[in-house]
């Protein structure tokens, strides 16, 4: 699968360790930044990001923050993107059944490498339910509008 991940500095240590398991469980990933500790705005890497995840050029998306939340408060603010901030595995594979979701959103200082990394392997391995689930997903697409 093709994953799109990035980070701040308050995610970077967590993206590290999940770049590194994704890559072991043979994915292709392209690392959007940030590429060291340093203090880095969040916005700056979840825009070109959520982009590349709503043009389609990646199949799923994961954004590390402090908590999670500042990554999916911007990404949300790109046409096409649902990026669903979570902290448990039942979040995780319920917004990709409900939601749809396109991007996972964790906190770097929230979450431990072992929670983070079955969270990470639910929301890509979790289908979309669809059903009664597409007219409420319809209705979140007409809200960008």
């Amino acid at each position: 699968m093709k994953i799109a991940i990035g980070s701040d500095h308050g995610g970077y240590e967590l993206k590290q360790q999940l770049l590194a398991h994704l890559e072991e469980l043979g994915h292709e990933v392209r690392d959007f930044g940030s590429f060291s500790p340093e203090k880095v705005d969040y916005p700056d890497i979840a825009a070109p990001l959520a982009r590349a995840v709503a043009a389609g050029e990646y199949e799923r998306g994961l954004l590390i923050c402090g908590t999670g939340l500042g990554m999916s408060i911007a990404a949300n603010k790109i046409h096409g993107v649902r990026a669903a901030c979570c902290s448990d595995c039942y979040s995780a594979k319920l917004t990709r059944e409900h939601n749809d979701a396109n991007i996972l959103c964790m906190g770097g200082r929230v979450l431990g490498i072992g929670l983070a990394k079955m969270m990470v392997d639910i929301f890509l391995s979790t289908p979309f339910a669809g059903k009664h689930h597409e007219a409420r997903i319809a209705k979140i697409t007409e809200l960008e509008q």
